[in-house]
């Protein structure tokens, strides 16, 4: 029952702390999951694994372009169509297969966007063009 005061106002007789304890117990709990010790503080010697041989990484083909023009595969000289040819014949055996590009600084741009279509129309996916940071004047 209610109880009023003479005045009409009305009169707090109890305070309701549910919403408080709520709030309590959530931090609580917040707290003891962040301060649980970690497991693997225990002295345990792990088990080892077999001396079964790892997959190696899928090797990576470098095509090298002279200041002359010149096409090289993995030290291989090379013609625009023996270059198709082969990379073709390397994707037939690594679906994954990785070049790298690497090109003399004073090439003319034609010829490594020509290089670089042979190995789209090779359908090579993943290929990059090797820079080289060393002597390289900074930007004014």
């Amino acid at each position: 029952m209610k109880k009023y005061s003479k005045t009409k106002h009305h009169e707090l007789s109890e305070l309701n702390i549910t919403p408080l304890l709520d709030l309590a117990f959530v931090l609580l709990v917040i707290f003891i999951l962040t301060t649980a010790p970690p497991v693997n503080t225990q002295d345990i010697t792990l088990p080892s694994a077999g001396a079964n041989p790892k997959d190696t990484p899928p090797k990576v083909q470098y095509v090298e372009i002279k200041g002359s023009g010149d096409i090289f595969l993995n030290n291989t000289p090379m013609t625009e169509q023996k270059l198709y040819d082969t990379l073709v014949a390397k994707k037939k055996e690594d679906k994954d297969i990785n070049v790298v590009v690497r090109a003399d600084h004073g090439l003319a741009v034609q010829r490594l966007v020509a290089v670089l279509d042979v190995l789209i129309d090779a359908r090579v996916a993943k290929f990059g063009l090797a820079t080289d940071s060393t002597g390289v004047a900074p930007r004014k």
